[in-house]
């Protein structure tokens, strides 16, 4: 099988279902439906936003944004699976792990505890005053959002809303039908940029995943290792146990997923899923 061409094929496609989602959002030029900013923003947070560079907030009309995340979900599940297929083959060494060094811990808040007095030097002040004007600088630069790796997976646990005498589920949150009222956006643009990103950079999100899957089976490597030997999971002293994924998909049929196709995004996921599966198959050595 052409690997090279069924990837390039499949990565126009998305690259098309892309530029529709765009253009509904209207971040593209002469967009038809142009975000507009929420009611109530102050004039001083538009201000600082254009001094930030930061946009304002951005919001769309509650049914074009559901209209938008329909697509945007099986999109970014099809790219998910895309960025699988072209890690085909990849071969990652990963670096030697370094030893974490531990951060010295002031004794100020010990000392002031007992009550005794602390004077700060003037270097302090100094160095403080610089590290918060860092924080600050770092909270005003513009979000960035990186496609995650991983299908979300559902939760263990199913809410169940308590009954009312007359048989009606009590507490349940009222569901508002789509209708033109503003939802913000900024998450949706913050996908979007993201899908955009992970399509022009197809060999470097290989790349990333790859790192990711030669991590993940070092430590289930390591862990074998560990329960051959006889030794507990390591654990640290406190903390509860972390469960960390061994498999990017999601059990079942992939996000967005239609059992009847109606856009053609859903064709590519259909495609590039299978594909991925393939892909994901260890080679038969026998």
């Amino acid at each position: 099988m052409d690997w090279t061409a069924a990837i390039d094929k499949n990565r126009e496609a998305l690259k098309r279902v892309l530029a529709m989602l765009v253009a509904m959002a209207g971040l593209g030029a002469g967009g038809q439906f142009p975000f507009f900013r929420q009611k109530g923003t102050a004039v001083q947070n538009e201000a600082q936003a254009e001094k930030s560079k930061l946009p304002p907030a951005l919001t769309l009309p509650r049914n074009l944004h559901r209209a938008i995340a329909k697509l945007l979900r099986p999109a970014e599940a099809a790219v998910r699976r895309l960025i699988i297929v072209a890690a085909r083959g990849l071969v990652i060494t990963l670096p030697p792990l370094r030893p974490r060094k531990p951060k010295p811990k002031p004794i100020e808040p010990l000392l002031r505890g007992f009550g005794i007095a602390v004077t700060v030097s003037r270097e302090d002040r100094r160095r403080a005053a610089t590290a918060r004007r860092a924080a600050e600088l770092r909270a005003a630069r513009p979000k960035k959002r990186s496609l995650p790796l991983f299908d979300p997976l559902r939760p263990w646990s199913v809410r169940r809303w308590p009954v009312a005498a007359d048989g009606a589920p009590s507490g349940m949150p009222f569901r508002r039908l789509p209708g033109d009222d503003p939802v913000d956006a900024t998450r949706i643009s913050l996908r979007l940029q993201a899908l955009a990103a992970a399509l022009d950079d197809l060999p470097g999100q290989a790349n990333r995943f790859a790192r990711w899957r030669a991590r993940n089976e070092a430590a289930i490597a390591k862990e074998k290792l560990r329960q051959e030997a006889g030794i507990a999971p390591f654990r640290r002293a406190g903390k509860p146990v972390r469960f960390h994924r061994i498999w990017p998909l999601k059990p079942g049929r992939p996000p967005g997923w239609r059992p009847k196709s109606t856009h053609e995004v859903q064709d590519v996921l259909e495609v590039v899923h299978g594909l991925a599966q393939w892909a994901m198959e260890k080679p038969n050595t026998s």
